[in-house]
């Protein structure tokens, strides 16, 4: 990736730097947030599992909670909610799930649902989004220029 490091974020895992990164992350119905400030060139980005955390474990295994460890990281560094830019990425539908002759939420949609809901609630603004689908997608995000490309994976 040009002579940049590479960091390779596995699910359940954060990675926060102000330094010329490409984190490649790989995401089905796992939702991938990432936060970015102009202002110190911060760059932020998480790879969450599941919709809410509802007991213990780790934060950024899910959505909710990852999204709330992220602006206290950015507030930690005196950067306020106003200056931080939002994008969200994944939450693909990879399998069908039937229950009778009702469909199920997928994890993929509760995960896109649960962030932009979080999101809203904390008073962020999402400049860009491409969630949902039924094809995963391979992420590399460019941190210090807040660049993301995307590759769609086939089935």
């Amino acid at each position: 990736m040009g002579g940049l490091p590479n960091i390779y974020l596995k699910a359940g895992e954060f990675i926060m730097s102000s330094g010329p990164a490409c984190v490649l992350t790989v995401l089905g119905s796992c939702v991938s947030v990432t936060m970015f400030n102009e202002r110190l060139g911060v760059g932020a980005i998480c790879h969450a599992l599941l919709p809410r955390k509802t007991g213990g474990g780790d934060d950024f295994k899910y959505v909710d909670s990852s999204i709330l460890q992220m602006i206290k990281a950015f507030e930690r560094l005196k950067i306020s909610r106003q200056e931080i830019e939002v994008k969200l990425f994944g939450g693909a539908d990879m399998f069908q799930a039937e229950a009778g002759n009702y469909w199920l939420t997928s994890i993929g949609q509760q995960n896109v649902k649960t962030a932009l809901r979080t999101l809203e609630s904390e008073n962020l603004r999402l400049l860009a989004s491409d969630v949902g689908g039924r094809s995963g997608r391979k992420l590399y995000y460019y941190m210090h220029e807040n660049r993301v490309f995307i590759k769609r994976l086939k089935k």
